[in-house]
């Protein structure tokens, strides 16, 4: 089992965790390096995604091992972009996905992405 983050009064959770060849990343946020949220759709994807690739970095994964994501926006009007962006991001065969809308995400962020990774 690996985990390189370890939990804080505000995070009591791992960022990213590794084990029996599966990776799990907790929500990735669409925030800057600062963690400022990120404004405009096609932005805040990819600073999602960047999020997302440095919690996979930590448990020596990439987004080639992902094979399931999950996505959480704050407006469902958002899904012809993500699919779009998701096609750029990802290579065939993509990974399954499923997209939800939510009230808010912390920090004032418009996207949250979670992943499960697999590498034997």
């Amino acid at each position: 089992m690996t985990s390189t983050f370890t939990s804080t009064s505000a995070h009591p959770y791992s960022p990213a965790y590794r084990v029996a060849g599966f990776g799990f990343v907790s929500g990735a946020l669409s925030v800057d390096t600062e963690g400022t949220a990120v404004d405009g759709i096609e932005p805040a994807l990819d600073a999602a995604v960047a999020r997302m690739t440095e919690r996979l970095a930590t448990i020596d994964m990439t987004l080639a091992d992902v094979v399931k994501t999950t996505y959480f926006v704050t407006d469902v009007t958002t899904r012809d972009a993500a699919n779009s962006h998701y096609k750029t991001v990802f290579a065939e065969p993509r990974p399954a996905r499923s997209f939800v809308e939510v009230a808010a995400l912390p920090y004032g962020a418009t996207v949250e992405i979670e992943a499960i990774a697999y590498r034997p």
